[in-house]
């Protein structure tokens, strides 16, 4: 008697975005999710073919983000991405692996897509934020105070408060109702 498959080991975060990489595999999971239980109809909800549809399934299957009940049905195991989630989350006041980019930590909390969430109110923050602003400005270059409010703006609405800041730190300096550069640092 052959001892039983073991089953595989639990996906980590990077395994299962790497799993997901692959269209035909995240159209096999969405049809899944949209109710599909066979083969049959993971095709005809992803639009797939009978070999795509396979051999994204049998992936997924030998992966382990998704099972064969005992009547046969397919089902996704959808505690995995819970799972993964909590698993790359470090618990709180463990620091994590390597060193800590301050910076980095501190624009992951005011921006996402390309906006500010916020103005930070403390003052160190507040000069991370103000450094990436500055970088929109090319030294050398003078601009109009409608042109400053154009480029702030697409960060974040409250632009007096921004270009007031950029200038009190020594972003930006100002005379004559132009703008121009005069610090923070230059992307490399």
């Amino acid at each position: 008697m052959s001892p039983s498959p073991s089953p595989p080991p639990p996906l980590d975060a990077a395994k299962l975005v790497g799993l997901l990489a692959d269209e035909e595999r995240r159209r096999v999971v969405a049809a899944l999710i949209l109710g599909a239980v066979d083969v049959e109809s993971v095709q005809a909800l992803s639009g797939l073919g009978a070999a795509p549809a396979g051999k994204a399934l049998a992936r997924l299957l030998d992966a382990g983000l998704v099972e064969r009940g005992k009547d046969g049905t397919l089902v996704l195991l959808e505690q995995v991405f819970a799972m993964a989630a909590r698993a790359a989350v470090p618990p709180r006041g463990e620091a994590p692996d390597g060193p800590v980019d301050e910076t980095a930590l501190v624009l992951s909390r005011f921006v996402r897509d390309g906006r500010l969430l916020s103005i930070p109110a403390a003052h160190g923050k507040r000069l991370v934020v103000l450094g990436l602003l500055a970088q929109e400005f090319e030294p050398g270059r003078r601009y109009s105070e409608p042109m400053v409010n154009l480029i702030l703006g697409r960060w974040h609405a409250d632009t007096a408060a921004l270009r007031r800041y950029l200038v009190d730190e020594g972003f930006l300096d100002r005379a004559g109702g132009e703008y121009w550069r005069s610090g923070g640092s230059v992307p490399v």
